[in-house]
C-alpha cells in the first residue's frame, strides 16, 4: 500500500471558516461553518461537506458581481447535516457577520442583505462602541404566518411529557417566519431541564401539522440575564441557539400577550449543552397581527482553514449520469 499523499494539483482547495453565533464569548452559542466561495460545488457536494463539518448548519456563499449583489443581495445556501433549508436564523446572522468582516465591497457596511431560497433577509450592524468580542448584528425576519393551535395531550405525548408539564394557560401554536416551528410553552424550568424529545414520535406528529420542529420555551430564572429559556431538540441532537425559531417565538409571545409590543427580550438557549447563547428579539403588535420581527446577537470568529476535494468527485459524476 502506497503512503504517497495525494498531489495538490489533483485537489480543489476550498476556504472555510467557523464562527460562534448568539455567543457572548468564544466557544459558546451556536457553531456555524461558512464556505465563502462555493461556486462550482454541486448540491450533493454541499450536502456532503455539511455532513463533514457535522454542525447544526453549514452555509455556502455563491459570489456574484457587485451590481447584482447590491441589487439582490449575497446569494447563500444553508444545509444541515441532512437537508437544505430555505431559511435559518443563526446561519443568516453568522454568514452576514463573516461578510461584514471579509466581503470585498460590503466589509463594514451598516446593512448586508442575504439572498436566500426563502427570500431576501437584511442584516443590520448598528454602530457601537462596546468592547465585547465579535460583532453584534440584527436581522429582520419575514412577517409571521400563524398556523394552527394544537391540543395539549397529543403534543405532550409527542414530546415525551405529560399534559401537566405544559403551560397551564398559554396555547401551543405553529408559526413561521420562513420555517414553521411548533411553539410549546412549558410549565417550568424544571420541566425544560428533563426534556428528552422522542424524535420519531415527534417527527410523525409534526409532519401531520406542517411543522418542522418543536421549540419549547419557559420563563428564565431570575438573575440569569435572560427573559425566556428555550430548547430545540431535533434529528439526533440539540441546537444551541435557533434564530429562526426565536423569530417565531417572539411573534408568538407578543400575539398572546406574554411580551409587550416592541419590548426587547433575551432568550437563552444551549444552557443544558454547556454552550449558552443569548438571542435578542422584539416584535410589534399590529392589531390582531404581528410584524417587525427582529432577532439579533453577537457572532465571534473562532477558526479558519481549507477543505480539499478531488477535482472530479463521484457526486459530479452522478450529476452527469
Amino acid at each position: 500500500m502506497s503512503n504517497t499523499p495525494t498531489q495538490p494539483d489533483t485537489l480543489r482547495s476550498l476556504e472555510w471558516a467557523q464562527v460562534d453565533v448568539f455567543a457572548k464569548n468564544a466557544l459558546e452559542g451556536n457553531m456555524l461553518a461558512v464556505f465563502p466561495d462555493a461556486r462550482g460545488l454541486t448540491t450533493q457536494e454541499m450536502q456532503a461537506l455539511a455532513r463533514e463539518t457535522n454542525l447544526s448548519e453549514t452555509t455556502f456563499v455563491l459570489p456574484r458581481d457587485a451590481a447584482t449583489e447590491q441589487q439582490h443581495g449575497v446569494q447563500v445556501r444553508i444545509f444541515t447535516t441532512q437537508e437544505e433549508l430555505p431559511f435559518a436564523g443563526h446561519p443568516t446572522l453568522g454568514t452576514a457577520s463573516w461578510l461584514w468582516w471579509n466581503h470585498p465591497t460590503l466589509r463594514g457596511a451598516g446593512e448586508i442583505r442575504l439572498d436566500l431560497p426563502a427570500g431576501p433577509i437584511p442584516v443590520r450592524f448598528p454602530a457601537t462602541t462596546d468592547t465585547e468580542p465579535g460583532v453584534f448584528a440584527e436581522m429582520r425576519q419575514r412577517d409571521p404566518e400563524f398556523g394552527p393551535l394544537h391540543e395539549k395531550s397529543p403534543v405532550a405525548a409527542a414530546l415525551g411529557l405529560s399534559p401537566d408539564d405544559l403551560h397551564p394557560t398559554l396555547p401551543i401554536q405553529t408559526i413561521s417566519t420562513g420555517m414553521p416551528f411548533c411553539i410549546v410553552p412549558l410549565r417550568s424550568l424544571q420541566v425544560a431541564s428533563r426534556l428528552r424529545i422522542p424524535q420519531e414520535r415527534a417527527a410523525e406528529y409534526l409532519a401531520a401539522y406542517a411543522s418542522k420542529f418543536f421549540y419549547c420555551v419557559t420563563p428564565a430564572a431570575e438573575g440569569s440575564g435572560a427573559d425566556w429559556h428555550a430548547r430545540m431538540q431535533f434529528y439526533n441532537g440539540e441546537d444551541p441557539a435557533t434564530g429562526s425559531a426565536a423569530g417565531c417565538a417572539i411573534a408568538y409571545l407578543v400575539k398572546h400577550g406574554a411580551v409587550a409590543s416592541q419590548q426587547p427580550i433575551i432568550l437563552e438557549q444551549g444552557v443544558e449543552m454547556l454552550r449558552p447563547g443569548k438571542i435578542h428579539a422584539r416584535a410589534r403588535a399590529l392589531g390582531a397581527n404581528v410584524d417587525e420581527i427582529f432577532v439579533g446577537g453577537r457572532t465571534i470568529p473562532v477558526a479558519k482553514g481549507r477543505f480539499f476535494l478531488p477535482r472530479c468527485t463521484r457526486f459530479q459524476q452522478d450529476d452527469l449520469a
